[in-house]
């Protein structure tokens, strides 16, 4: 155990993801049980430039584990993207006694993480918190599976109208970049179509698909498109196409938006995070540095956070194959 290290910052920076309230208490009370003050820093790196800071114990972190969002809140800093913005914030954290950081937050604040470490070696450890499950190492990142499952119960219910009414809708879920949400959400529900920005299916195709759909006999459909998805410039736009070309369908569009981030997380989430936490603050003490916790089956690994933000996760090829056969 480092000797070195007697007082471990912890902050939550980019878009919330639940499951963080979860780290941020695994953190403190694996701090507090292990003798260790923790300082909390609200606002992300903005706080840390600006010294909002609190010393946070066992009992700050009461009934927060069932909670969506982030108790520190977040803010983007482009302040941080300095390098004069750097330095204000280290000289924070060596002005509050601060020995080493835990970051809970996606790509973006791992690259500040990243960043920070190589300027001022200070010791750093990522622990994952994206509904997008766009980081390289781990299986899961916190609030992905609390995303799909907000986005299952919204297509249940969606799909209630659309059965009553012989409507086709298309629901918006997130995903710019990579369609793991759509993907999971969309055969966990039972999706006819699901366009994801890793396949470009075509409109043509699309129509097709749909108008064997209806043929086969059902009566209405759900599409499921990532809103990074190349089908078309955006899902109203597809909601004009088919209305064009398969006026049989009464079309709706129907955009998740910002209810994907919110919400109580799930149990897994919160076991995800308490052991991600307890994790990061000994991996610390073991004297590491500039890595992320990651799951890959049920064990939790130790990944470089340099290969954690080196790429785009890939999406499970098995699962857009069985995705193919349930839409059949």
């Amino acid at each position: 155990m480092s000797q070195s290290i007697k007082n471990i910052g912890v902050l939550t920076s980019g878009g919330d993801a639940p499951g963080m309230n979860a780290a941020i208490r695994s953190v403190v009370r694996t701090c507090a049980y292990l003798n260790i003050k923790c300082t909390a820093i609200y606002r992300g790196y903005q706080g840390m430039i600006e010294g909002d800071f609190e010393i946070f114990n066992a009992r700050s972190v009461n009934n927060i584990i069932n909670k969506g969002g982030t108790i520190l809140q977040s803010a983007r800093s482009e302040e941080f993207r300095t390098p004069e913005g750097r330095k204000k914030a280290h000289d924070q954290l060596i002005k509050a006694g601060v020995d080493a950081l835990v970051v809970i937050g996606g790509n973006g604040s791992f690259t500040g993480a990243l960043k920070f470490n190589e300027e001022f070696n200070f010791p750093v450890m990522g622990i994952p918190g994206t509904i997008d499950n766009d980081i390289l190492g781990t299986s899961y990142t916190l609030g992905f599976d609390t995303a799909i499952n907000t986005v299952v119960d919204a297509i249940d219910k969606i799909r209630d109208t659309a059965s009553s009414h012989n409507r086709l809708f298309f629901v918006e879920v997130m995903g710019r970049d990579v369609g793991l949400i759509a993907l999971n959400a969309g055969v966990g529900a039972g999706a006819e179509e699901i366009l994801i920005p890793e396949q470009n299916l075509g409109l043509e195709r699309l129509v097709e698909s749909l108008k064997r759909s209806k043929n086969s006999g059902k009566s209405s459909s759900i599409v499921i498109v990532a809103e990074g998805d190349k089908t078309g410039n955006n899902v109203f736009e597809l909601k004009d196409y088919v209305e064009k070309n398969l006026p049989i369908y009464d079309v709706r569009v129907s955009v998740l938006g910002h209810m994907q981030r919110g919400g109580n997380p799930t149990c897994f989430d919160r076991v995800l995070a308490s052991r991600m936490g307890v994790k990061a603050v000994e991996s610390l003490l073991e004297g590491r540095s500039n890595e992320m916790i990651g799951i890959r089956d049920t064990s939790l690994v130790l990944v470089p956070i340099a290969e954690a933000i080196s790429g785009l996760t890939q999406v499970d090829q098995e699962l857009i194959r069985v995705s193919d056969i349930m839409t059949t």
